[in-house]
């Protein structure tokens, strides 16, 4: 039996945390490390008190919008977004730290973790939203893809 890499370790956790997700579209997980220590985990759903899609159904949906577009019109908070507030909530810093999240982030996402200092993503899929590819690469973060397949393989 192969023991798992240290990237391949944390986004199995990551894959893990999306099961917690709510929403009816896409789920999605995200963690955040920093020195090989989890500093906070996020998922996809809606904000702290407020019912989730899987109880009133996707505004989305009724609205026709496609993935990657229109990001305000949704009344969840990206996994991305759960967890860099988790982290800031906790006092935790970001700085220098790795973001692994199931799917690329989309542009205000990608903002989010320039912002907070994280360095690098392992990503497990493409997220159709070009802008967020480019803000990431125009600042230099270390991009990583670690496709389902090749985890699961072990």
């Amino acid at each position: 039996m192969k023991r798992p890499s240290w990237d391949e370790y944390f986004m199995k956790i990551t894959r893990l945390v999306s099961e917690r997700s709510t929403c009816l579209r896409r789920k999605v997980g995200a963690i955040i490390v920093k020195n090989k220590r989890i500093i906070s985990t996020g998922y996809n759903g809606a904000p702290k008190g407020l019912a989730h899609c899987l109880e009133i159904g996707c505004m989305r949906d009724r609205m026709e919008v496609p993935s990657g577009q229109r990001h305000e019109l949704c009344r969840g908070v990206h996994a991305e977004q759960n967890a860099i507030i988790q982290a800031a909530v906790s006092g935790a810093s970001m700085e220098g730290g790795t973001i692994y999240c199931t799917d690329s982030p989309c542009s205000t996402c990608a903002k989010m973790i320039i912002n907070a200092g994280i360095v690098r993503l392992v990503l497990g899929a493409r997220y159709p939203d070009q802008l967020g590819e480019d803000l990431i690469r125009e600042a230099g973060l270390e991009t990583v893809y670690l496709i389902e397949e090749e985890v699961k393989g072990e």
